[in-house]
């Protein structure tokens, strides 16, 4: 006979399984229990190898940027009745220049490995790095170039142009500076923000991973993960207030550079990951499609195998769904239970 609470072992097991997915929040084809089957030293060389023209390309933007960084910019007019936004204090930068590729691209780069080192999975490593310099350097270059293009007067311009406090035009009005060279020429740079657009790229897109992995938008109810999301958004903010604050930036020149470095870091993220809502936002493209290769070459070698398994995860996901949270009770195993007693005699 039947014994009623009593649950077989195979289904405590895919209860307990069931339930553990449950808090994992898994979704989609696939779940994070089936990572770790891609490392760097058995797929690393492969991965690089397919995506050998982007790192070209990247290069292409370095070079480039650095250019940017070395012409000069377009010297706008500047007038007399202009000098009264422009005359505040020529003040030094709290964020320096040198420490924005510090907390903009090695710190998510830090963050990235560590999630490899959990997880193991070198697509999402590989392409959060790719994606992470894609959006700093493309972001660079526009912010550069319509800085060059612009040439708008910074708010300090007034003693970049005249240190001294004296200040001197042309018969058009134009101003006549006798300051140093580089601070005139720095001077014509205010729009966008460099500081805010490479903060925005890289935390923005820094911002976006972690959505993906924390799956801050999967609907349970956790906001203590969209902390987590907008922690570095706010370092981002932080540093562009500054640039307000230690007036080498009017607010239309932060205001501008931060939407310009998170709409690129966003494009940048959309390339290789899906969306953080997606039920697959975790996990990269390139490793779903590697997975199902894998499973692909799979059936082939072992179909029968395969099958098994596949119905096996199917069963899984029956119980599931059934139960609402996993649990499978003794009224769903009954049926089956009475069905192999028939056949053994014992009803």
């Amino acid at each position: 006979m039947v014994q009623e609470g009593f649950v077989y072992p195979s289904s405590r097991r895919m209860s307990f399984q069931n339930l553990r997915n449950m808090f994992q929040g898994q979704q989609g084809r696939v779940g994070e229990v089936e990572l770790g089957v891609f490392y760097m030293k058995s797929h690393g060389t492969t991965v690089a190898r397919i995506h050998m023209h982007d790192w070209l390309i990247l290069i292409l933007l370095l070079i480039i940027e650095i250019v940017l960084n070395i012409i000069h910019p377009f010297y706008r007019f500047v007038g007399k009745d202009m000098m009264t936004d422009l005359r505040y204090p020529l003040k030094d930068n709290t964020v320096p220049l040198w420490a924005v590729p510090l907390y903009a691209v090695l710190l998510p780069i830090v963050v990235f490995v560590f999630i490899y080192f959990k997880r193991r999975d070198v697509y999402d490593l590989h392409h959060a790095i790719l994606g992470l310099l894609f959006a700093v350097l493309i972001t660079g270059v526009l912010t550069d170039a319509i800085k060059d293009a612009t040439g708008r007067p910074r708010p300090d311009f007034f003693w970049r142009c005249f240190p001294d406090g004296v200040d001197e035009y042309d018969r058009w009005g134009n101003v006549i500076c006798h300051g140093e060279e580089g601070d005139i020429r720095e001077g014509h740079k205010s729009f966008p923000s460099g500081h805010s657009s490479w903060s925005f790229a890289g935390l923005g897109f820094l911002a976006l991973y972690l959505a993906g992995k924390t799956k801050a938008f999967d609907r349970r109810g956790h906001v203590a993960k969209l902390c987590i999301v907008f922690l570095p958004l706010l370092m981002a903010s932080l540093v562009a207030v500054s640039r307000v604050d230690d007036y080498w930036h009017h607010w239309q020149d932060v205001f501008a550079g931060g939407l310009l470095g998170l709409t690129v870091a966003t494009f940048c993220y959309l390339q290789f990951f899906p969306a953080p809502y997606h039920s697959e936002g975790w996990g990269p493209y390139a490793y779903f499609r590697a997975l199902e290769e894998t499973r692909s070459n799979r059936r082939v070698n072992d179909p029968v195998g395969t099958h098994a398994m596949e119905i096996r995860d199917l069963n899984q996901q029956s119980g599931q769904n059934r139960t609402g949270i996993g649990l499978v009770s003794s009224v769903d195993n009954q049926p089956s239970s009475l069905q192999t007693d028939v056949e053994s005699g014992k009803v």
